[in-house]
């Protein structure tokens, strides 16, 4: 990772658009910063496409895409459970939210209850865990809360993954949560979806013009693929379990350092 001032100030001169994690990226203790969201606006302003992609639930996203005049977060879209589900808005004078999803309802009833036996079985394999307090609003995955509310050591979110994993569940982990789903989903492949969904575009054929800015594991399919990828300096204590890290960091973290991003992207407009 090299700083953020190595970023080439003429390769951020033809962006488009900027992908972002939410929790501990965009957010500091839980709540987006005043300096976080100024930046997201300014971005906005400046003609860029903006869409944060979480492992967060959907229905834990739909007050920032729909909430009381002056709380909207000002984004094109949230893509939502790490891939599989995202919010976007309709065109028109009177826009309104469309949900949109990567698998179809039949498929996501079998798989739903099936992760109601999974966690079953999580909370009987591993005691103390619990589903994360967003569960309510999940459709797609299971989250399983480690340093969110609750504090569980390494080795207990290892023997969490291990038993999602032997019921044929992809996982991640977040800097909260840990993860659990059926379906090829992540980051990058969300973010391919929903940039076709919206724009009819390939991502991947123009990733020189696409910033993704992250912190955690869950962001790792984003770094490996992004040309422009930037962690907040908060990723440091990630960085020993990661396999891809980001081109460049943040001096500052959270939401200060997704900021510092939004600086640094209009300083080459």
């Amino acid at each position: 990772m090299q700083p953020l001032d190595f970023w080439p100030l003429g390769a951020r001169r033809d962006l488009v658009g900027v992908f972002t994690d939410i929790d501990d990226t965009l957010t500091t203790e839980g709540a987006i910063t005043p300096d976080a969201l100024q930046a997201l606006a300014d971005l906005k302003a400046a003609g860029l496409v903006v869409i944060p992609i979480t492992g967060r639930p959907i229905g834990w996203c739909e007050p920032f895409m729909a909430g009381p005049a002056g709380s909207t977060w000002p984004v094109d879209a949230m893509v939502a459970e790490n891939g599989a589900v995202a919010f976007t808005r309709s065109s028109g004078a009177q826009p309104t939210l469309v949900k949109r999803y990567q698998q179809d309802a039949a498929t996501r009833n079998a798989n739903q209850a099936r992760m109601r036996e999974i966690a079953a079985q999580v909370a009987a394999e591993v005691p103390g865990v619990a589903l994360s307090r967003d569960s309510a609003g999940r459709e797609t995955d299971l989250a399983f809360d480690y340093a969110e509310f609750d504090r569980h050591a390494p080795d207990t979110v290892e023997q969490v993954l291990a038993v999602l994993q032997r019921a044929g569940m992809q996982t991640t982990v977040s800097s909260i949560h840990i993860h659990g789903c059926f379906g090829d989903f992540n980051k990058w492949q969300g973010a391919n979806w929903i940039v076709r969904e919206l724009m009819g575009r390939d991502l991947a054929q123009e990733l020189d013009r696409w910033v993704f800015v992250g912190d955690s594991g869950n962001d790792q399919a984003m770094f490996q693929h992004f040309t422009h990828s930037v962690g907040v300096a908060n990723i440091a204590r990630f960085v020993p379990q990661l396999k891809h890290l980001p081109r460049y960091v943040t001096q500052g973290e959270r939401g200060a350092g997704f900021a510092e991003v939004a600086r640094a992207i209009l300083a080459g407009r």
